[in-house]
C-alpha cells in the first residue's frame, strides 16, 4: 500500500469483540461461568466475571462523558459500527488509514483476566476462547491481520501450551499481558521464568498493555485519578514504567538476553528519562541491590525492548538522542476514543523526524519486533 512512500504496520490495532464472544467460544465445561459482555450503554466495553464488573465502573457515571462517547463512535466509526466491527470493517479501516499490516490486540479482552485468584484452568479457558475467536476474525485477511496470544498469568503451564498452539495453528506473533501484577507476583518472580523462556525460544515479543480499572494493583490510584482523563493520562505510562523497571532491575532481561518486550499504548517519551534515572541508581545503590546486572538499564532496553510512539507525539523527537530510534514502533489505537483515525499516519508523517526514522517507526522496527523478517 505504501502511503506517501512509507509502508506502515500497526503494532497495536484493536478489535472490538462481540458481547457474546465467550458464550460462543469457551469450552462447554465452563459455559455457565463464562465472562459476559455488558450492554449497559452505547458501545459498552464492560464484562462481568465471577460477580465482578470490569472495567470497574465510575460511580456515578458522567452523563457528559457517555454522550461524548456515543457522539464520537457514531461520527468516527459509524460504518464499522453498522457491521459490528467485524473483520471486513477492520480491513476497510486499514485501507482508509493506509496500513499494510496490523497486529491485533483486544478491547474487552484487556480487562477480562483482571483479578486475582482465578482458577488456573478456567483462566486459560477464557484466554483460549478469545484466541479462537481472534483467529476467526483475522482469517478475513490472514496476510494483513495477525493476532497476539492472550495468556493467563494465573496458569503458566496452560499459557505455555496456549502459546505453542496459537503459534503453530494460527501463526500468532506475540503474547500480551497487562502490566499489573497478578496474585501478588512481580514479573521478575521466578514463577514467570518458564513463560519468558518459551517466548524467548519462539522469538515472540511480550507486549505489556495497560487498560481500564480492574481488580489488580494499578499505579493510578482511583481516589486521585477518578476521571477517564486522569486515569488515561497517568495510568498507562506509569504502569508501563513500573513493568519496565521490574523486568530490568528484577533481572529478567539478564536471565533471558534474547527475550523481546514491548511497552504499548503509554507513549514512548518517558523512556529516555526513566532509563537515565534507573541508570543513576543502578550505578549507586543498585550495585548492592542488583549485583547480577551486567548492562546498564539503557543498554538492556536498547538490546531487547520497544516502546510505542503515538502519531502526534512531538516529544518523541528526542528519542534518537538517546540511541533508541531502533526501539520504537507505531500504533493507531483504532478503534478507541483517543485516536486520530483515519489520519493517524498523515499526522505522524508531519512530525519533524527524518525519513529514515519514520521508516523505522512505521515499518522496520515493527517487522523486527514481531519477527516478520
Amino acid at each position: 500500500m505504501a502511503k506517501n512512500g512509507f509502508k506502515a504496520m500497526d503494532s497495536d490495532m484493536h478489535v472490538f469483540e462481540p458481547a457474546d464472544l465467550w458464550q460462543r467460544y469457551i469450552d462447554k465445561n465452563y459455559l455457565a461461568r463464562a465472562p459476559k459482555g455488558l450492554n449497559r450503554s452505547f458501545r459498552d466495553l464492560g464484562i462481568e466475571l465471577e460477580g465482578k464488573i470490569m472495567p470497574i465502573p465510575r460511580q456515578p457515571e458522567n452523563p457528559a462523558l457517555a454522550k461524548y462517547r456515543q457522539d464520537f463512535f457514531e461520527e468516527k466509526y459509524g460504518d464499522a459500527g453498522k457491521r459490528n466491527f467485524d473483520g471486513v470493517s477492520q480491513i476497510q479501516a486499514m485501507d482508509q488509514e493506509g496500513l499494510d499490516v496490523a497486529v491485533l490486540f483486544p478491547t474487552r479482552g484487556l480487562t477480562v483476566l483482571g483479578m486475582d485468584g482465578l482458577d488456573p484452568d478456567f483462566a486459560t479457558a477464557i484466554a483460549r476462547a478469545y484466541n479462537d475467536w481472534l483467529h476467526d476474525f483475522a482469517d478475513t485477511d490472514p496476510k494483513r491481520m495477525y493476532g497476539v496470544t492472550m495468556v493467563a498469568p494465573h496458569d503458566i503451564s496452560g499459557s505455555i501450551e496456549e502459546i505453542r498452539r496459537t503459534v503453530k495453528e494460527y501463526g500468532f506473533r506475540g503474547i500480551f499481558l497487562r502490566p499489573n501484577h497478578v496474585n501478588n507476583k512481580k514479573w521478575s518472580d521466578p514463577y514467570y521464568d518458564p513463560l519468558w523462556a518459551e517466548c524467548e525460544k519462539q522469538n515472540l515479543p511480550v507486549g505489556f498493555h495497560e487498560a481500564g480499572r480492574v481488580y489488580l494493583p494499578q499505579p493510578a490510584f482511583f481516589h486521585i485519578c477518578s476521571t477517564f482523563s486522569m486515569f488515561n493520562t497517568f495510568g498507562f505510562p506509569f504502569a508501563n514504567m513500573l513493568a519496565c523497571g521490574d523486568m530490568i532491575f528484577g533481572g529478567v532481561m539478564e536471565r533471558f538476553p534474547k527475550l523481546k518486550v514491548a511497552f504499548l499504548e503509554g507513549n514512548c517519551s518517558w523512556a529516555p528519562w526513566l532509563l537515565w534515572r534507573m541508570g543513576e541508581y543502578a550505578d549507586t545503590t543498585g550495585r548492592a541491590e542488583y549485583p547480577y546486572l551486567t548492562l546498564t538499564p539503557l543498554e538492556y532496553f536498547q538490546r531487547q525492548c520497544y516502546g510505542a510512539v503515538e502519531c502526534d507525539e512531538i516529544t518523541a523527537k528526542h528519542i534518537p538522542e538517546y540511541g533508541l530510534e531502533d526501539n520504537m514502533v507505531f500504533s493507531t489505537d483504532y478503534p478507541h476514543l483517543d485516536v486520530k483515525y483515519p489520519h493517524a499516519i498523515d499526522t505522524f508523517l508531519k512530525l519533524p523526524f527524518p525519513d529514515g526514522i519514520k521508516r523505522k517507526y512505521l515499518w522496520d522496527n515493527c517487522v523486527k519486533m514481531y519477527n516478520f523478517e
